[in-house]
């Protein structure tokens, strides 16, 4: 079985329809999904449809986007929030520089406060890193020599030094639909290099629909398409990728019960 281990379900996107996109991805063998907070004042929303479903987790943080929107939201309010059962993850937060919506200043904060609620309160952090590779790598660096921290670096798109540089610091690197694009040859080489055991799969839905599916709306279900594509790069089959990162998942969000199963 596989494990969305990132998407939006609280996007308007994927509201409208949010039933039947919980349908298709138990037909298409998903156990369980986790759909990821960018801001924590909409937190209430996402927390709502994780207690309404089993399978369903979700995590609390600020998107760097909106950094700047919640530099009053301190690591003792994240992991305060992060105590509800079905929050098994903080972020995402990090560092985009390739829209810089927030400022970098902020951005900067944010991340490291979630760095201090990761470390705090034991969850790991999702981390969103986008054109700004050796900033995070530095960041992730220095707060690991603070206190250890358990992450992923998710939808990964950056440099082959981050990804190892991750690695090495503990972090797992988890791949979304990118990954089956023709000009992604670069991303499927790193998948190939990377230990698979820290390997995770993710949509990204409502965006990032793999390669079989782009043009359309992104949903949890399309995760399959992406393994088969990095099962391919790793020299596994789509039935072991889903086993070794369905394994990877709660390996690394050990908060979230491996009982607990999607239901239509």
């Amino acid at each position: 079985m596989w494990v969305d281990s990132h998407c939006h379900l609280d996007f308007p996107e994927l509201a409208a329809d949010r039933q039947g996109l919980i349908g298709r991805a138990v037909d298409a063998g998903l156990k369980a999904m986790v759909t990821i907070s960018t801001r924590v004042r909409r937190f209430d929303g996402i927390r709502a449809i994780a207690e309404a479903h089993d399978g369903i987790w979700c995590s609390v943080g600020t998107h760097p986007h909106n950094a700047h929107e919640e530099l009053d939201v301190t690591a003792e309010d994240l992991v305060a929030l992060a105590g509800h059962p079905k929050v098994i993850a903080i972020g995402e937060a990090g560092l985009d520089w390739f829209y810089d919506k927030s400022p970098r200043e902020a951005q900067e904060q944010g991340f490291r406060t979630h760095i201090a609620a990761a470390r705090a309160s034991g969850l790991p952090l999702v981390i969103h890193a986008r054109e700004a590779d050796a900033k995070v790598a530095d960041i992730l660096t220095e707060e690991m020599g603070k206190g250890a921290f358990a992450a992923v670096l998710h939808c990964f798109t950056g440099s082959r030094e981050l990804a190892i540089t991750g690695i090495e610091l503990g972090l797992y690197v988890s791949f979304s639909g990118i990954a089956t694009y023709k000009s992604a040859q670069n991303l499927r080489d790193l998948a190939r290099e990377l230990p698979v055991d820290r390997i995770l799969v993710e949509t990204d839905a409502p965006y990032l629909a793999p390669g079989k599916f782009r043009g359309k709306t992104n949903e949890p279900s399309y995760v399959v398409e992406t393994g088969k594509v990095v099962a391919e790069a790793v020299g596994l089959t789509p039935e072991e990728m889903a086993r070794q990162t369905t394994a990877n998942f709660y390996r690394l969000f050990a908060k979230a019960d491996p009982l607990q199963r999607l239901s239509a």
